[in-house]
């Protein structure tokens, strides 16, 4: 079977600075997978790469189309979507106007019934839905930054750091609703994440990155029996 998303020899960085340096790793449709290691890994600059946020050479293909010097929303039409790192809501439009445009490149006639939709998910949101953004707390704006990057009907949800700052408690509410997503909808999911533990609770198969490059890969039951893997990242 074809990856939906399939990268092979990624490098990428900012000017000068060289951060990945020819990693390659696959996701396959409906699957979970997580990448996790220290700060300043390569993590972010990864899913930056994929969503077509900077500049790349290798490849990275998806369903078999290469996105290589692709614009973010041309990448986002054939159904990649992207909740980067800080949430990555319009904090001066409300909680409706943010879904809408999370919807910006669908002309079906089903949009209404998917707010509705994801307003059942996130009650919260629902009752805040005439709300700028900007007033809300970190974990509503989290919920309101996955919902309206699902309003795009993604195939792959790029999820960088979903968990930075929020309350233990709202963090598991939280990957409770992104397994949900990925087992009723079929979205396949490639997470950005510190949080080792409850990513690979969710996962299927992990990569772990340093410095750019991967150094070890598997199911998520194999890394969480790595040795090395529970003592760096597993807090054991």
């Amino acid at each position: 079977m074809t990856p939906l998303l399939e990268v092979a020899d990624l490098e990428a960085g900012y000017g000068p600075v060289q951060v990945l340096r020819g990693m390659s790793f696959t996701v396959d449709a409906g699957e979970t997978v997580v990448i996790l290691g220290a700060n300043g890994a390569g993590k972010t600059t990864t899913i930056r790469a994929v969503s077509g946020m900077i500049d790349t050479k290798g490849s990275v293909v998806v369903d078999g189309k290469s996105v290589g010097g692709r614009r973010p929303e041309d990448i986002v039409r054939l159904g990649v979507a992207h909740v980067p790192q800080g949430r990555g809501t319009f904090v001066d439009l409300t909680v409706e106007e943010n879904l809408r445009l999370g919807a910006f490149t669908r002309k079906d006639d089903d949009v209404a019934a998917d707010m509705d939709h994801w307003y059942e998910v996130f009650p919260r949101l629902h009752e805040r839905r005439d709300q700028v953004a900007g007033g809300m707390s970190g974990g509503e704006q989290q919920m309101l930054a996955i919902a309206r990057a699902a309003m795009s009907r993604p195939r792959l949800l790029l999820l960088d750091e979903p968990s930075l700052g929020l309350a233990p408690i709202v963090t598991q509410e939280l990957f409770r609703r992104l397994q949900t997503l990925n087992q009723e909808q079929g979205t396949a999911l490639l997470v950005v994440e510190q949080n080792a533990n409850l990513a690979l609770s969710i996962a299927e198969r992990g990569y772990v990155l340093e410095a750019g490059l991967i150094v070890a890969q598997g199911t998520a039951a194999e890394l969480q029996a790595d040795e090395s893997v529970r003592q760096a990242y597993l807090g054991i």
